[in-house]
This record gives structure tokens, C-alpha cells and sequence, in this order.
């Protein structure tokens, strides 16, 4: 058997800009993808911490270093900036990998650059 579990998380990241006219995504600075080991045009949830709003997106890679979170398309409707959001990636794990697996959680300021503790 076969579970779907977290796999990365960048949490509380602050949306930059929304631009509505759009073909759809979510656009993260290249060094959050990084540390959160999340690929460009891999598929993600976004939870809005301000809105509750919930929706599934695939990722762009942004500039690195500048914080941009950006919601594309259809998205922008679900957020605005300045809104908190939680960006989850998940993955298929084996039964024998569910138990060793950690998902990698990065914390963020309100600038979006990762917290370090």
C-alpha cells in the first residue's frame, strides 16, 4: 500500500502580488523551492490563513532572494497581498518509507526569507 503525505511545506509565507489576467500558477522565490525541495510546475496547495480560501496550483520559479509569492490566474481571486498562506507539497511513500520520512517545514518571515533555527 501506498500513502500520500506531506512532503514540504513553507509555512506563513506573505503573498506578494496577484495578477489576474494570467494563464495560472503560484510564482515562489527560487531559494524557497529550494530548501523546500519544490520543483517548477509541480503541483502544491495553498492555504490562505487570511481568507480560508483553499486551492491546488502548479509552481513557477520566481527570481531568487526577493520573497516573491505570487497568485496567478484564477488564484489571485482567492488571495490578496499581504495574506499569510501555507504552500504544501505532498507525496506517494511506500508503507516501509512512511515511518522514516520527514517532511521538510520551512518558517519564514514577513518578508519571506526562511527562518533558520
Amino acid at each position: 500500500m501506498q500513502r500520500i503525505l506531506l512532503r514540504s511545506k513553507i509555512h506563513r509565507a506573505t503573498v506578494t502580488a496577484t495578477h489576474l489576467d494570467y494563464e495560472g500558477s503560484i510564482t515562489i522565490d527560487h531559494a524557497l523551492l529550494e530548501a523546500a525541495d519544490i520543483l517548477p510546475g509541480e503541483q502544491v496547495h495553498a492555504l490562505n490563513l487570511s481568507n480560508g480560501s483553499r486551492f491546488e496550483t502548479y509552481v513557477i520559479e520566481g527570481k531568487e532572494g526577493g520573497g516573491e509569492v505570487a497568485l496567478n490566474g484564477p488564484a489571485a481571486r482567492l488571495g490578496e497581498v499581504g495574506d499569510k498562506i501555507i504552500i504544501v507539497a505532498y507525496g506517494l511513500l511506500d508503507e516501509a518509507e512512511v515511518t522514516k520520512y520527514q517532511p521538510k517545514i520551512i518558517r519564514v518571515d514577513g518578508r519571506n526569507h526562511r527562518i533558520t533555527s
